[in-house]
């Protein structure tokens, strides 16, 4: 967990925040979930990066492109769903990618072909505006049609901090479990997208869709579902077009 965004102090602070929700307080017998202190530099923090948040979007909207923050937990795919969507050729895309260490994903999305910059985050297990906008100076944007954030593979803080994009995708993948959605209700509730990812396993695991779906619809009722397989391909055509007509309504 980083130092900075509270994810070990504040959780419910996070999701008053960034969901509106009417915040209830509760004692903790932790003195630093009830600091008020602690919740106002968190908060100060949040504002800040949400200034900077506004900016970026602003950067992407100048210059006509569709910005997505992608977010999942280690090993669902993002890296290899972009890559079938480079491979797919139904638009031009570049990448901010965020790991805590090496360059590794932005090495393979450079080797298909599409602009790439590494953000090596250290100990932070999210991106955040700032980071996202010392990451456009790195990725030649003008042409594009989108632009991914794949953020830090986490399913709890990256939901937290708005870095500037016009949408959030969450991935699930079959081998993680139908029970995510529930479990994780932060990051799936800040989900426009949920992408049920590595279909081609459902076989061997036991993973009931339906399931998945009905949980992330009670936090979300109106999250749009995609299944998909990047490496068969199946679903590579109906997530290029929803990222063609998200980028038509802009």
């Amino acid at each position: 967990m980083c130092k900075d965004c509270g994810c070990s102090i504040t959780p419910h602070n996070h999701d008053h925040h960034h969901h509106g929700d009417e915040h209830h307080h509760h004692h903790h017998p932790n003195p630093q979930l009830n600091d008020p202190k602690t919740i106002e530099v968190i908060t100060k923090i949040l504002d800040v990066n949400d200034t900077q948040a506004l900016h970026n979007r602003e950067h992407f909207e100048s210059h006509g492109v569709l910005a997505v923050n992608l977010m999942s937990s280690p090993g669902s795919g993002k890296t290899t769903l972009l890559e079938a969507t480079i491979d797919h050729g139904g638009i031009k895309l570049g990448v901010i990618e965020g790991d805590l260490e090496t360059n590794q994903d932005a090495d393979r999305i450079i080797a298909k072909g599409a602009p790439a910059h590494q953000i090596a985050t250290g100990q932070a297990c999210h991106l955040d505006a700032h980071m996202v906008h010392d990451g456009l100076h790195h990725l030649p944007i003008d042409g594009l049609d989108v632009v991914f954030v794949e953020n830090v593979g986490n399913l709890v803080c990256p939901a937290s901090y708005d870095v500037g994009t016009h949408f959030n995708v969450v991935l699930l993948s079959v081998p993680e479990g139908d029970d995510k959605p529930a479990k994780y209700p932060v990051m799936f509730r800040a989900a426009d997208l949920l992408l049920i990812t590595k279909c081609d396993l459902l076989p061997h695991f036991d993973f009931d869709i339906q399931k998945a779906i009905k949980e992330a619809r009670k936090l979300n009722p109106k999250v749009d579902v995609i299944e998909i397989d990047s490496k068969s391909g199946k679903g590579i055509d109906q997530w290029v077009n929803y990222l063609k007509m998200k980028k038509s309504l802009r």
